[in-house]
């Protein structure tokens, strides 16, 4: 049996591979944080959960329904972080989207409260967000 955490994780991925916001909205703690790094349009802090879910609807939107997360792997490290690695995909015009990042969730009381990205290739992801 896996740890409540990971399935947790699990249950992200999924709903957001299917676009359930709702689904996602459930997993987030209302003051969460998801930090978007690098140096692009899309960088930044996001605060609180609808800010979050806007911040996803953009990266569908912005690659015309294209972003992609394939999950690959999931670790738990200690009672409150899980480590999951996703292949990004996507498209924008003539540029593609096609590497690993890894996002490490902390969780609070079966809840989202912080993610952190980090990226295989950060040049290349903030190219292709710009």
């Amino acid at each position: 049996m896996a740890h409540p955490n990971e399935d947790l994780v699990r249950k992200g991925y999924d709903a957001f591979g299917k676009g359930d916001m709702d689904t996602l909205r459930s997993l987030f703690a209302p003051d969460a944080v998801h930090n978007a790094t690098g140096n692009n349009p899309l960088s930044g802090e996001y605060k609180g959960v609808d800010d979050i879910l806007a911040f996803y609807g953009k990266l569908f939107e912005l690659s015309d329904g294209t972003f992609t997360a394939e999950l690959k792997s999931v670790k738990v490290e200690g009672d409150d972080k899980v480590v999951a690695t996703h292949r990004d995909g996507g498209q924008r015009g003539d540029k593609t989207l096609d590497q690993d990042e890894t996002l490490t969730f902390t969780i609070s009381g079966g809840k989202f409260t912080r993610l952190e990205e980090k990226h295989s290739d950060q040049a290349a992801y903030d190219a292709f967000w710009s």
